[in-house]
């Protein structure tokens, strides 16, 4: 089934013809048929400490994530679980990979979804007794494929082949599913990653048109948030702007937030999540700057991140494109030789020396969006 999504942009409507599957309950939220597509976060901190968990998961939280994956490769983290299950707003993932019976605690302790790796447990007995716990718990799994979970032993040849993986993979990946039909299990969510952009869209492409299952995208081991910025962009944005794709993570190496504000980004580029937060847009700098123009787009973007409203905020550099930009934003700074103009729903309202110009903005953007909600 195709399911349409309108996306307007300046009068200008777009349709993304979006792949209908399944739909999956994962606590309070819906994955597949449909729903919104979801943001989930993973924290990476121990899970063991359970303090420190708690405040990360909030953090990401307050960037707009919408499901958070914890990993519990001991019972040290799963008995942390209890501590943490309660005190959390959004559903939260376990994330199992070798050790079944740490599957069994987290689901004891109250989390409404498994992320398993059965090519990580060899015994079927065993994962057969996680889906039998998911099933009197109503808590959903997803199972998927990535190339480092290829049991089989592969040549060099093999992993460069790009058919010959995406085939292998979505084999696997059916082998899989198997084990969950044959035991009637039916809130199932899959995966299929590779940290190759081509392939991770040529692989979860060909896992969309085989399974109707709701699909998780991701890109693993995507790199720093600059280079995995750019692969987790074009890997998830090519997918999902062909309908594919029910809830994405963006995996980046460092701070966990930024990947929520990446995943957003995409997803609101392309029309399919309205903005929870501030779009910021800065000119690209050029020879005709005047002001400290980085250092005044990173003091905006501080100062926005109280704000919790989709507004538009521009700080542009100069005289050229600057006053268009301005005026088509909600809330905009453009800046000249020591000093910047200050707009407010496409009106100039102050004129300030360069040093105030920040200050002046946020000051624009608190009037504006306190308008908003009176």
């Amino acid at each position: 089934m195709v399911g349409i999504v309108l996306c307007g942009f300046a009068g200008l409507i777009e349709l993304i013809a979006r792949r209908i599957t399944k739909q999956v309950a994962v606590g309070g939220a819906s994955v597949g048929g449909g729903a919104p597509i979801l943001v989930q976060g993973m924290t990476n901190v121990h899970t063991r400490d359970w303090e420190r968990c708690l405040e990360q998961v909030a953090g990401l939280i307050d960037r707009g994530c919408e499901l958070v994956r914890l990993a519990v490769p001991t019972k040290e983290d799963t008995d942390a679980l209890t501590k943490i299950v309660g005190q959390v707003s959004i559903p939260i993932v376990a994330d199992v990979h070798f050790h079944y019976q740490r599957a069994l605690e987290a689901i004891e302790a109250g989390v409404h979804k498994i992320r398993l790796n059965p090519g990580n447990i060899q015994d079927r007995k065993q994962v057969e007794e996680v889906i039998a716990a998911c099933k009197s718990h109503d808590v959903a799994i997803r199972v998927g494929v990535n190339e480092g979970s290829i049991s089989r032993r592969l040549s060099q040849a093999e992993r460069q082949d790009d058919d010959f993986m995406v085939k292998l993979m979505v084999e696997t990946l059916a082998d899989t599913i198997r084990i969950f039909e044959a035991n009637q299990f039916e809130p199932l969510v899959i995966s299929a990653k590779s940290h190759d952009v081509r392939r991770t869209i040529a692989l979860n492409r060909a896992v969309s048109e085989t399974f109707d299952y709701p699909i998780h995208l991701g890109v693993t081991h995507a790199g720093d948030p600059l280079t995995g910025s750019v692969r987790n962009a074009t890997a998830l944005g090519s997918l999902l702007a062909d309908g594919i794709g029910d809830t994405i993570r963006v995996s980046l190496a460092g701070d966990p937030s930024t990947e929520i504000e990446v995943a957003w980004e995409i997803l609101s580029s392309l029309g399919l999540r309205p903005r929870k937060r501030p779009e910021l847009i800065a000119c690209p700098t050029c020879g005709r700057m005047e002001i400290d123009l980085l250092r005044m787009v990173q003091e905006v973007k501080t100062g926005l991140q109280e704000i919790h409203q989709p507004i538009t905020v521009a700080v542009m550099g100069c005289v050229v494109n600057g006053p268009g930009e301005a005026q088509g934003a909600d809330v905009a700074l453009c800046g000249g030789r020591d000093k910047a103009l200050i707009y407010r729903a496409g009106k100039k309202v102050a004129t300030v020396p360069a040093d105030k110009a920040v200050e002046a903005l946020l000051e624009q953007v608190r009037i504006f969006t306190g308008a908003m909600q009176n």
